[in-house]
């Protein structure tokens, strides 16, 4: 009897099948108006599927870790810019062999990064009057700013400033002290 129910039962369930598929199908106009058009190979269209994948919060992650990356590219050069100072001999402002190839690095950030603005500050160590430092001062950050210049660095760019004595880098009254005060520093603006 169970073999009976079942034998009737897929009986049943073939000829619903066969019924279903015998039904005619309604004509569909061959140009639609409105419907898209599908591709004749049924091969998927990769722009769509790349679109359907990636949602609008996806395209905004990835949006965002790229600008971080460049974000923190930009930091890296900043901060090579400014980790070191251009020193100087006393009472001189003449640049230094030493100095001459630090500049053609930093000469070389700035040519094929022109978002930055470089502020060259003059800087001499504790001897001497105040006006002759500021003048030595600003002797110095022009003789960066002229080798940068000369280097293919654009002039406008760089803004030469003099403190003179009146912000040391290391405090102190003998030599190491007052040769690490004789320099020019960079302070990066990124326009």
């Amino acid at each position: 009897m169970k073999k009976m129910v079942k034998w009737s039962l897929m009986l049943v369930a073939v000829g619903l099948l066969a019924w279903g598929c015998s039904k005619d199908k309604p004509e569909t106009d061959p140009n639609p108006k409105t419907a898209p058009e599908q591709p004749a190979d049924s091969t998927l269209n990769l722009d769509a599927l790349v679109a359907d994948t990636l949602s609008a919060d996806s395209l905004a992650r990835l949006e965002a870790e790229r600008l971080e990356a460049e974000r923190a590219r930009l930091e890296e050069m900043i901060n090579r810019i400014m980790s070191d100072d251009v020193y100087f001999d006393y009472d001189r402002s003449e640049l230094t062999e030493k100095a001459k190839v630090l500049l053609a690095q930093v000469a070389e950030i700035l040519i094929n990064e022109n978002r930055f603005v470089v502020i060259i500050e003059g800087h001499t160590d504790a001897r001497g009057t105040e006006d002759y430092n500021i003048s030595l001062g600003a002797r110095r950050s022009m003789a960066v700013r002229e080798f940068l210049i000369a280097y293919g660095v654009d002039g406008k760019r760089l803004v030469p400033v003099s403190y003179g004595k009146e912000r040391p880098k290391v405090q102190g009254t003998d030599e190491s002290a007052y040769s690490m005060n004789r320099r020019a520093h960079f302070r990066v603006i990124i326009e």
